[in-house]
């Protein structure tokens, strides 16, 4: 049985005004040295998985695709 991009899946995190304004101040904080809260540290974990979880869907879903077209 062959690897197909839909066994790839990931939950999405909405994106909204409020999430990206949070994760812009905590980088500023964190450019200024201000120290950060152990909740700040966790968003930005959070949105670095989401980073490496879209490129690993990216990956599925292009294996997926290689796979069919040489089928």
């Amino acid at each position: 049985v062959g690897h197909y991009a839909r066994n790839c899946t990931i939950r999405r995190r909405r994106r909204d005004a409020a999430y990206l304004q949070t994760q812009l101040l905590i980088a500023q904080k964190e450019e200024a040295g201000i120290q950060l809260k152990a909740k700040e540290y966790d968003l930005m974990a959070a949105a670095a998985d989401l980073d490496e979880i879209k490129k690993v869907n990216a990956n599925c879903i292009l294996m997926g695709n290689l796979q069919q077209a040489s089928i």
